[in-house]
């Protein structure tokens, strides 16, 4: 089987700084791999690589087979690969259903017009609902969504890149700036998107219970290289892994 996503000596320099130096890594389809390391691992530069909100200075990106190195962020989006709480089409004046209705009608190519009958739309609207009913938002379909708490925007956002049938998710902390009451029904919809079994996810994030319960593999940077690769229980186990957390190795990095 061939990996959905690939990167071949991914790296990218500021100055004499590289905060993702030759990182190689190969993505199967329908797994879900988790990217840990310590704070400055340049977990988050390799997303913004990813989804191309950087172009790498070295080093190349494949989607399904195809060499989107050079690619803008619109263009991989429609590829299959999105990046979520990087939306910028959410429109804070309508309703979250309209939100996610306007999502799936982008991505059948029917854009909205002041003249088009409700009805003759009427399925966009459909799968709207249970895009909504897949993160929980149901309940707020007739909501603003600036009204929505910080935890319920980012369920619509999830809910817009599902719309776009995005088969790659790259999701960088969900849980980052939530209540302790709202990161239960984030995983709730995190764990339900994996169920589904037609999506590959990437996940940064640093609740390690959250990384250990969800994860097939666990991808560990260190100093912007890719240290460790493997199932999280060898991982847990890699005293090389364990020594990166603590400090002290690869201190002459740069």
């Amino acid at each position: 089987m061939q990996p959905i996503l690939q990167t071949e000596g991914l790296t990218i320099a500021f100055g004499g700084h590289k905060p993702v130096q030759d990182v190689s890594l190969n993505v199967m389809p329908h797994t879900f791999t988790s990217i840990i390391g310590p704070n400055g691992a340049g977990k988050t530069t390799l997303f913004n690589l990813l989804s191309g909100q950087l172009k790498p200075t070295e080093g190349k990106v494949w989607l399904k087979g195809k060499d989107i190195t050079h690619l803008s962020v619109a263009k991989r989006t429609r590829l299959g690969l999105g990046r979520s709480f990087q939306i910028t089409n959410v429109f804070p004046s309508l309703t979250v259903l309209e939100n996610v209705r306007l999502a799936v009608q982008a991505q059948e190519g029917v854009y909205y017009s002041l003249f088009a009958s409700p009805k003759k739309h009427a399925h966009f609207e459909k799968r709207a609902i249970e895009l909504l009913e897949t993160v929980l938002l149901g309940a707020k379909a007739d909501s603003l969504a600036k009204n929505l708490a910080h935890g319920e925007k980012r369920k619509l956002e999830i809910a817009m890149l599902l719309a776009l049938e995005t088969e790659v998710l790259l999701l960088d902390e969900p849980t980052a700036g939530m209540s302790l009451e709202e990161v239960p029904s984030i995983l709730e919809v995190i764990r339900r998107i994996k169920e589904q079994g037609n999506r590959t996810i990437l996940l940064i994030e640093h609740k390690m219970d959250m990384v250990l319960s969800f994860s097939d593999r666990l991808l560990v940077l260190f100093n912007g290289r890719l240290l460790a690769e493997d199932t999280p229980e060898n991982i847990m186990k890699s005293e090389l892994v364990q020594t990166a957390y603590l400090g002290g190795l690869y201190d002459d990095a740069s």
